[in-house]
């Protein structure tokens, strides 16, 4: 492993970790994440097939069954990424890049869910525009409204880390803060579920916080150096994270399933990651994880309900195996045309409508020019012996906003 002169904790020169250009298996590692969930849906759930999914795959959903874990892989990779795209951004600029990243590709895809089930509504129906107005706000759990697409229910808890992770941003993103609000939050996570109070409980996020913290903690890692601290927060992490398993097993599965194989794939994403921090997959940077990578998010906005409506409908004319195989295929290709058509320029619209809205914010908050100060004229000089008006720099006027 190697290290460079970066800047330390606070800003300040210090031995800090050197970065790849891009870490591009993290891309790859998102969309094994999205693949889980995908296969999940299709394969170990009754969904469209209208029956028992043991009956349709008897082998294949004995590893499917824990594809869920997905989610949890992803909130795992989206602490590391966000704390590592935060560092150095004002927080109207963080703002800016999370609205613009999550909301174009996802209000597409809202209407695009609710156009599919409208139609063929056998899996799932919207019970009006009502309730697809109200999931454009990605909040719409806190009203007690019902998802478009069962998958975004992840999207509340991954808006609520961002909302949390502001308080670090707009004082300023270091080491030392990170680390604290690491700490605050798990205890928080530990202490929150015997308060017996909903709203904090809704904050304190203890099923899915240690994911997130651990993906801050490597964060830390990577960009500085592995410390006993960070490990200690990865270590403690796990263990919560561990601890959540048999519940989230539990809310995943009509019937007791062995916990055990959900608990060794969260450990294994653990090590994943721990050996991404440490720059072991540095080298790789094949060309192709990015862009499969970029498909990720649009994958997963469209694939559950449409996907079981296309198999509610084509489940007796294709065999299981062809018809999940091409269902996939055909939405990866949906995924690639929604990420190029519609995520990326809309996207960069929205990026930089807001970055404008943020200047007029910035130029109307700052105070006002310094009034023009002019240096007496002396009255018993001759006119050729005065000073040129504004020539001693001191008193010419300030610029707005310094």
């Amino acid at each position: 492993m190697r290290f460079a002169r970066r800047g330390g904790p606070d800003g300040s020169p210090a031995t800090a970790r050197r970065q790849a250009p891009r870490l591009v298996v993290l891309d790859g590692l998102r969309i094994v994440a999205a693949l889980m969930v995908v296969v999940f849906h299709y394969t170990a759930l009754r969904g469209g097939w209208g029956q028992n999914p043991d009956e349709v795959f008897p082998v294949l959903r004995t590893a499917t069954r824990y594809g869920w874990i997905g989610v949890e892989v992803f909130f795992l990779i989206s602490g590391f990424v966000i704390c590592m795209s935060a560092w150095g951004r004002s927080l109207g600029d963080y703002v800016v890049s999370r609205v613009s990243r999550i909301y174009p590709a996802y209000w597409f895809a809202i209407f695009l869910t609710a156009g599919v089930i409208t139609l063929w509504p056998q899996v799932r129906s919207v019970e009006g525009m009502d309730v697809v107005f109200t999931n454009l706000t990605m909040v719409q759990e806190a009203f007690g409204v019902w998802d478009v697409d069962g998958v975004y229910w992840t999207l509340f808890i991954e808006l609520k880390f961002y909302v949390l992770f502001a308080i670090v941003v707009a004082t300023g993103v270091t080491y030392r803060k990170c680390v604290l609000f690491c700490g605050l939050w798990t205890l928080a996570a530990v202490i929150v579920p015997k308060s017996d109070s909903k709203l904090l409980e809704m904050w304190a996020m203890p099923l899915y916080t240690p994911y997130f913290v651990a993906g801050i903690a490597f964060y830390l890692m990577h960009r500085f150096k592995p410390t006993a601290l960070l490990w200690g927060i990865v270590g403690m992490s796990l263990l919560i994270a561990l601890h959540g398993v048999p519940k989230r097993v539990a809310d995943n599965t009509n019937a007791g399933i062995p916990t055990l194989p959900a608990k060794v794939i969260v450990v294994a994403a653990f090590v994943i990651m721990a050996l991404i921090a440490l720059g072991y997959f540095n080298r790789i940077q094949w060309r192709w994880l990015t862009t499969a990578g970029a498909l990720t998010f649009p994958l997963y906005l469209i694939h559950q309900y449409i996907g079981m409506t296309v198999i509610h409908g084509l489940r007796e004319h294709v065999p299981p195996y062809p018809l999940v195989g091409g269902l996939i295929a055909a939405m990866l290709l949906a995924a690639w045309l929604i990420q190029r058509y519609v995520e990326r320029p809309l996207g960069k619209r929205m990026r930089r409508a807001l970055q404008r809205g943020m200047e007029e914010v910035r130029r109307e908050s700052a105070p006002a020019p310094a009034a023009v100060l002019r240096k007496p004229e002396p009255k018993d000089t001759l006119p050729v012996l005065q000073e040129p008006r504004n020539h001693n720099k001191q008193y010419e006027p300030a610029e707005p906003g310094a």
